[in-house]
Formats: structure tokens, sequence, C-alpha cells
């Protein structure tokens, strides 16, 4: 067929005047040969009850399957065990009935499992704990069998680090250990150079008497020559009766050092300056005003009980 045939047979215009052929619809669907308004037969109008009903093509989705759906997942000795919790469950009678466990040796039924290994549906406490005991042996048991190179059992853990080396978990633990002491005895050693001499002195002699405390008597009187020895070694500022001790050490601190033999300004630890120092007080003011503030609270608790005698 030329271009031009094929063009004048597809392409040409219908004539208007033909007549469109009416496509015939297949029949479906119900047929109601009386329609009432009400809804209600008319037994009288329609006495035939032999009259032959219409009714459609039923459609692919309504028509009746020739399979059923329906699943058989139990079998009698499931039905047994069925009967056996209805009835355990009834008042009365949870207390009478055994609890059905089911043994090792049983034939296997085909039954829905949850992850856990306990069958779904209505059981008693008793069978749960059955099936999951067997759960955990038959797990434990293929575990056993499988090849120790496959289940990794007995196989020594491997760590490794982000780069994917393999870390020694012992090594690596006596290294951190050895870290962590370097560490505090580092902070321990910056202690100790934050104190002065007088407090590492004071530090030793504590250490000091805690281990003479274990050897020395739990009472003490007031004739113990080494704790009068040590009262009379305290210095007091406002103590007006150290002017008469010849036995204390002057002029020595508890470094062994020299002091300063002038007028030094009193501080709160009993510390006195030196045998260099030129009388300069190069501090910010602060124990002068620490012990006006002490000074003052006394004497404003001394007014108040005065006035409190008085009236």
């Amino acid at each position: 067929m030329s271009r031009a045939e094929y063009l004048q047979k597809y392409l040409t215009k219908d004539d208007s005047t033909k007549k469109a052929k009416k496509r015939k619809r297949k029949e479906a669907g119900v047929i109601i040969a009386d329609d009432d308004v009400l809804g209600w037969d008319n037994n009288k109008e329609n006495g035939d009850e032999d009259d032959p009903v219409t009714v459609g093509e039923m459609t692919k989705a309504f028509r009746r399957t020739t399979k059923s759906n329906w699943k058989s997942v139990d079998d009698d000795d499931d039905d047994d065990d069925a009967d056996a919790i209805i009835s355990a469950m009834k008042p009365g009678n949870q207390e009478d009935q055994p609890a059905v466990v089911e043994e090792e040796g049983e034939k296997p039924t085909t039954v829905q499992k949850m992850s856990s290994g306990a069958h779904a549906g209505l059981q008693t406490a008793a069978q749960v704990a059955a099936q999951l005991e067997r759960q955990r042996k038959a797990e434990a048991a293929r575990f056993a069998a499988e090849d120790p190179e496959t289940s990794g059992r007995g196989q020594e853990t491997i760590y490794r680090d982000a780069s994917g080396r393999i870390i020694n978990i012992a090594m690596a633990r006596v290294e951190a250990r050895k870290k962590l002491e370097e560490e505090e005895a580092k902070q321990r050693k910056l202690e100790e150079h934050l104190k002065g001499d007088v407090q590492l002195v004071q530090g030793a002699e504590r250490k000091k008497k805690l281990e003479e405390a274990k050897y020395a008597p739990m009472a003490r009187y007031a004739d113990d020559k080494e704790l009068n020895e040590e009262l009379r070694e305290r210095d007091r500022w406002n103590d007006p009766a150290m002017a008469f001790l010849s036995s204390r050490k002057k002029g020595v601190s508890k470094t062994g050092k020299p002091l300063y033999q002038g007028a030094a300004p009193p501080n709160r630890y009993g510390i006195l300056p030196g045998h260099q120092w030129d009388g300069v007080d190069r501090g910010n003011g602060w124990e002068k005003k620490w012990f006006q503030a002490q000074n003052a609270r006394r004497n404003r608790a001394q007014m108040e009980h005065d006035m409190e005698i008085d009236v």
C-alpha cells in the first residue's frame, strides 16, 4: 500500500450523514422486576410466587473460591491441651487442676511460636515456663554441637581500635593504671609545691603524732610532760605570760631558720617573718580586716550580754 492510498483510507473525513452504530451493552447487575416506594413487596399484586428471579452476572471478586482459606494449626493433642487450659481457668478449678507440662520426647506439633520459644495462645504459667526451658536447652545443645571455629566458643575476644589495630587488653589496662598513678603523683607534687615550709613541717609533725598515737595511752593527765611541752611551745599573740617562759626557743622557726626580732603584724597562722624582713607590710590588708572583724564580733557579743544583765 502506497502512502497516498494509506492517507486516503485512514485520514479522509467521514460522511456526516452516516449514522453512528449503537454499541450493545452487556447486561449486568440485578434487574428489579417490581419496585415499591416503601420497600415492601405487594403480595396481592404479585401473587405468583413461582416467577423467575432475574439475577445479573456475578463479578470475579464475589465468586466463591474453590480453595478454603482456613488452615488447621492444631491437632488432637493441642485440643486436649486447650480443654485442660479452659477447665483450669474456671473459678474453683484452677488450683485443683495439675499443671500441664510437655515432656521432652513428645510428638512434634505444628503450632505457632513466638520469638521467645513459647506457644501463642492461652496457656498456663507452667506450660510457658516449660516451653521456655525447652527452648533454652535446645539452643544450648545446638550451640554445643556446632564447630568451635564456626560458633566461636572458647575463642579469645579480639579488641581493635578505631584504626583497626589489635589491642592487648592486659597491656592496655597496665598502661592505663600506670598513667593514672603518674597523674595522681603529679597532682600530689603540685599540691606540695603550693604549700609553704611551715605547712610541710606541720604535716610531717601530724603524721609523726599519728604514728606515735598507736602506742600512746588513752588517758592523758595534767602532769603529761609531752602534752605540757607542746602547749608551752604554741604561740599565742594575746598571752602575756609567754614572756616569762625561759625554756622556750627564741629567734628560731619550726624550719630551723632565724626569725625577725622586732614587732610584726599578726596573722591567722601565727607565722612570724624571717630575720631579713625590712619591716614593710606588703599585704593587701586582708589579715588586718580579719582581726578587726573578729574583735568587733566579740565586742558586740559582750555588749549584748552586758545589756541583758543590766536590764
